[in-house]
Order: C-alpha cells, then sequence, then structure tokens
C-alpha cells in the first residue's frame, strides 16, 4: 500500500479541521453563539490538526528512514580510526621501538653470567 496518498490525506484532515476551527471560533465572536460541528468545539478542531499533522510527520520520517536505511548502514560501516593520542604527543603505536642498549643480542639474561 503506497504511504505517500496516507500522508496527503492526513494534512488535508488537519488543514480542513484548522479551516473550520478558524470559521467556528469567529461565528462564535461574531454571532456570540457557541456554535459546534459534530459537539466539537474549535480547541477540538485544532488538536485533531496536531494529531493528523504529527501522524502525517511520523509516517514520512519512517518513509525516509526506510527509503535511505542502506545507504546509511553503508556509511556506518565505513569508521575511521579514532585518534585517541593527544596532538602533542607522538602515537606509541606508530613510533618504532628503540633497541635496548644494556640487554646483549643474545635476548636478556640468558647471555649473562653471573659473578659472585
Amino acid at each position: 500500500m503506497p504511504i505517500l496518498p496516507l500522508i496527503d490525506l492526513m494534512i488535508l484532515i488537519a488543514w480542513t479541521c484548522l479551516i473550520v476551527a478558524v470559521v467556528q471560533k469567529a461565528l462564535s465572536m461574531a454571532l456570540a453563539v457557541r456554535a459546534s460541528v459534530f459537539g466539537m468545539t474549535p480547541y477540538d478542531f485544532v488538536l485533531v490538526a496536531g494529531v493528523s499533522l504529527l501522524f502525517a510527520l511520523a509516517l514520512a520520517a519512517r518513509m525516509w528512514v526506510k527509503a535511505n536505511q542502506s545507504r546509511l548502514l553503508g556509511r556506518q560501516r565505513v569508521v575511521e580510526p579514532v585518534n585517541e593520542v593527544l596532538p602533542d604527543y607522538p602515537d606509541p603505536r606508530t613510533v618504532k621501538a628503540k633497541p635496548d642498549e644494556e640487554t646483549p643480542s643474545g635476548g636478556g639474561a640468558q647471555g649473562r653470567v653471573a659473578t659472585g
């Protein structure tokens, strides 16, 4: 079922309710008579218009998210690395380690002989 005609219908209902509310309020102010259409006051028509516009907005947002879901998920998968180190200091993961001068090339304590 297409959603766009339903969104258009909700917007049409909202504007119709607003027009009825304005006309009803103008008649009640001009004639000093509490007129009601279907037992509804102008405030009720404004509430119906607001609910209709919110419903139309929710449908439009849902349709937009559904249409752009694959593009948004594809962009989410490509994540750039986060710079976790302050810019004044070099990143310890990229700086090459200097060889220790104290340890022999034989691999630390294995090449040393205990004296004493």
